[in-house]
């Protein structure tokens, strides 16, 4: 008691949900792509939350109240846990990288950048292209 799948999958569920509504600015804007990607996002949290909160009453492993205990802890945890990340860590974290260990361990702060995947792969795509120019010039020296 309570039931620890419950407790994990609605913490995830309910981080997610928070993650989208608050964080997740995939395009800068609200085309409709976006809005049927943050409902899929949410609903399928949500389906897989449900589902194995029943699976674990129907498999008889969990009562209807160790399962309702389980997601109400999960819930709370993750709210908690969002809450210290987003209002405590954010503002925190462009202090904490320019700490030496951070500079060690290459930390660096992305929470300014709305799609941290698209940043990475132009990002990438410019060094390559630098990179093989530079290949180029000194093979033809």
């Amino acid at each position: 008691m309570p039931s620890s799948h419950a407790q994990f999958v609605w913490f995830f569920a309910t981080y997610v949900i928070y993650f989208v509504f608050i964080r997740l600015h995939h395009m800068n804007n609200n085309t409709i792509i976006e809005n049927v990607s943050k409902i899929l996002i949410i609903s399928s949290s949500l389906i897989m939350a449900l589902l194995v909160c029943i699976s674990r009453i129907y498999l008889h492993y969990h009562t209807i109240t160790q399962v309702f205990c389980g997601a109400f802890v999960g819930i709370l945890f993750a709210t908690f846990w969002f809450a210290l990340t987003y209002l405590v860590f954010t503002p925190l974290f462009p202090q904490i990288v320019t700490w030496k260990i951070s500079e060690i361990l290459l930390l660096r702060d992305t929470t300014l950048i709305p799609n941290v995947l698209w940043f990475e792969y132009t990002n990438t795509r410019q060094e390559v292209r630098a990179r093989s120019r530079k290949l180029v010039s000194m093979k033809s020296q």
